[in-house]
């Protein structure tokens, strides 16, 4: 088996998802393009980029001579079809918001895992739907200027105040809304041998 768990991410959101469940692994910037590819679907994208951060952080292990597994995740939002981004400005957050009012946004996860010793790899998509409450002009003001949510996509904290915003949620895991699904982590760590709750922390 692999001797070092790492993790494709400098998000300090993924970084805190995985210490739920230990304490005992690296993280390393994944150097990937995450351009979408002409006509790519929002499911192919994260497929694909979950795959390729993984594969990029493998890569610079093998180098290094570091036996690892190697997880890598990319996430993305989309409603009626279209992917979101971050609104950068208080004005697109509004506009962004105001059309979710009464509506679904749909989380995409792709998450995957290698191992740069044998090349094994494994990935997968979680799927996760938020239902939007209708919103009044006032609420949605006063959210943004709460929580300042400029720099994420779809301009709320699903782990802060946004949680007010909704009115439900569906899916297996709510680890997966915030970026990292932990139930299939684990599931799928443990196909590579790896079993983080009798490892201990």
């Amino acid at each position: 088996m692999a001797h070092t768990l790492y993790l494709a991410s400098t998000s300090v959101f993924r970084k805190a998802l995985l210490e739920k469940l230990t304490a005992n692994f690296a993280t390393a910037k994944p150097e990937v393009d995450e351009t979408p590819l002409p006509a790519e679907t929002p499911t192919q994208l994260v497929l694909r980029l979950s795959a390729a951060k993984a594969k990029a952080v493998a890569d610079q292990l093998i180098q290094q001579r570091v036996d690892a597994l190697v997880i890598g995740s990319d996430q993305v939002a989309v409603h009626q079809g279209r992917i979101l981004g971050k609104p950068h400005t208080a004005d697109n957050a509004f506009a962004q918001l105001k059309s979710f009012s009464g509506t679904e946004v749909e989380f995409l996860t792709g998450l995957s895992v290698i191992d740069n010793v044998s090349g094994a790899h494994q990935t997968l998509l979680d799927s996760f739907v938020v239902k939007f409450r209708q919103l009044t002009d006032a609420e949605i003001w006063r959210y943004i200027e709460r929580e300042q949510p400029l720099q994420c996509a779809g301009s709320f904290k699903s782990e802060g105040l946004g949680i007010t915003l909704f009115e439900r949620l569906q899916g297996d895991d709510p680890n997966s809304l915030i970026g990292l699904p932990l139930i299939k982590l684990h599931a799928l760590l443990k196909q590579f041998g790896l079993d983080l709750l009798l490892q201990g922390r």
